[in-house]
């Protein structure tokens, strides 16, 4: 007991040595047109959030405009310095799902997350990722049906409900996600918050979209006063598509340096050198407006996150979630969640205070393969305390089945008992080696206290060894 009262006050004396100055005002954004708002629309929407939200309002609202479509001008680099011309232009009407604190707890900060459309419907990946630190912060969260894969997925599961909406196509997909935002600000649907600082979040197929918004469109709309971009490949999406003239991105893209938003991307393992994404062939190094971290040991999609995802889905069908693939093994189960959090605070403290998110080592990759130490997990990158004080092998490549999705769930195995056993001779041994790691990656900046607890609190009831 005296053992666990001296660990608990030694991570939070460290953590309290993270301080913050005062906030700054937010972007202008009136050069984007202000849809016309509808709602919010009575019922559940598809999308509810399957965790709770404690002093938070949950609505949807409907919002209709004419998108534009846009063009590149001139030849587009890898470097992302890129200019674009208004193209044609269509009508449209999609959602917006807002999350939104009591005013009394709202810290500044509205998340606008670009909805993301691999699985056939919309889904809100770093909401789910991040939940614990947006909820207990105060953050509010806006989620933008920015995609036609989401608003007719919508439409054919409840006509009644989502019958009006309507897409032109993901050529209007940047103009549509700018103008949602911009409702979202002026449009009355935050219950009177008003924002000081506006981020832009994207994981997965939406993160290759976030960066060709970030580089093509924020120079001329200006909205967003910092970028989260969250499992991207080493290139982006096109900025037009069929049925409009296609024109695809350089096939490694640089996040644009001369941005006055910084922009934070988040690599797992997965993303590093898995087919399709091989952001190692990039890896682009640290300046002065963007940060790149790498986490050792983790997924594309975790376990957590399909649960998440699971009950999520369940709720919108109102029945049972869809099959899951079946893979060879158990996805994923490291503490990438834990540094999310970390991630979205070091950014909303960028954005609003000035203070850049921490440097971070890479993790090791040699001839397109991640370096592994003997026991197989990976060596480099952000370590969280699982992979400074293992339980078993965690990795964000391995797993076997349907090539999508399983190539994106990783894989952990545990330790056994005997390796287990061998590592820590005790459990106060186990307990105390966690708890340093933790204070260790909170003082680097990449957990944040009360996760650093929380770690530190299920190690302390793991059995570990087994016979403890």
């Amino acid at each position: 007991m005296r053992r666990s009262l001296a660990i608990s006050l030694l991570v939070g004396t460290l953590i309290g040595l993270v301080g913050v100055p005062p906030a700054a005002a937010a972007t202008s954004h009136e050069q984007v047109p202000l849809p016309t708002v509808s709602g919010p629309i009575a019922g559940q929407p598809f999308g509810a959030a399957p965790v709770p939200l404690p002093g938070y309002t949950e609505q949807e609202f409907f919002v209709s405009g004419t998108a534009t479509g846009y063009q590149q001008v001139g030849t587009w680099g890898s470097d992302g310095r890129w200019s674009v011309a208004p193209a044609e232009q269509a009508p449209y009407t999609t959602r917006i799902l807002v999350r939104r604190p009591a005013p009394d707890r709202f810290n500044g900060t509205v998340i606008v997350e670009w909805l993301n459309v691999s699985a056939g419907v919309d889904l809100d990946p770093d909401f789910l990722y991040g939940s614990a630190e947006l909820l207990r912060a105060g953050y509010a969260w806006v989620g933008v049906s920015a995609q036609a894969v989401g608003v007719n997925a919508l439409r054919a599961i409840n006509p009644a409900r989502y019958g009006a909406l309507s897409h032109p196509g993901d050529t209007f997909s940047y103009s549509i996600y700018s103008q949602a935002t911009r409702a979202a600000l002026d449009g009355g649907v935050l219950g009177g918050l008003r924002p000081r600082a506006v981020i832009a979040d994207g994981e997965s197929q939406s993160a290759f979209r976030m960066v060709t918004y970030a580089n093509a469109i924020q120079p001329i709309d200006g909205l967003f006063d910092g970028f989260l971009i969250h499992s991207r490949s080493a290139g982006s999406a096109a900025i037009s598509q069929a049925p409009q003239a296609v024109q695809p991105s350089p096939p490694i893209v640089d996040d644009r340096t001369d941005l006055r938003a910084p922009v934070l991307t988040v690599e797992t393992e997965t993303d590093l050198v898995a087919p399709n994404l091989n952001y190692a062939k990039l890896t682009q190094p640290d300046s002065r407006g963007v940060r790149l971290w790498e986490i050792a040991g983790t997924s594309h999609v975790d376990a957590a996150e399909l649960a998440l995802f699971g009950q999520e889905i369940a709720m919108g069908l109102h029945g049972p979630p869809p099959p899951v693939a079946t893979c060879g093994q158990a996805p994923n189960s490291d503490q990438e969640n834990a540094v999310m959090d970390a991630a979205f605070a070091q950014l909303d403290r960028w954005v609003r205070f000035g203070r850049p998110a921490r440097h971070a080592n890479r993790v090791t990759v040699a001839n397109g393969a991640i370096v592994r130490d003997a026991d197989g997990n990976a060596e480099g990158g952000i370590r969280t305390p699982e992979q400074q004080v293992p339980t078993g092998v965690h990795n964000g490549n391995d797993n076997t089945g349907p090539a999508f999705p399983c190539a994106l769930y990783g894989t952990t195995t545990p330790f056994t008992p005997a390796e287990l056993t061998s590592r820590y001779p005790t459990h106060a041994d186990y307990v105390a080696r966690v708890a340093g790691a933790a204070v260790a990656d909170t003082v680097a900046g990449f957990l944040l206290p009360a996760d650093a607890r929380q770690i530190v609190s299920a190690a302390a009831k793991a059995p570990v060894p087994p016979s403890a």
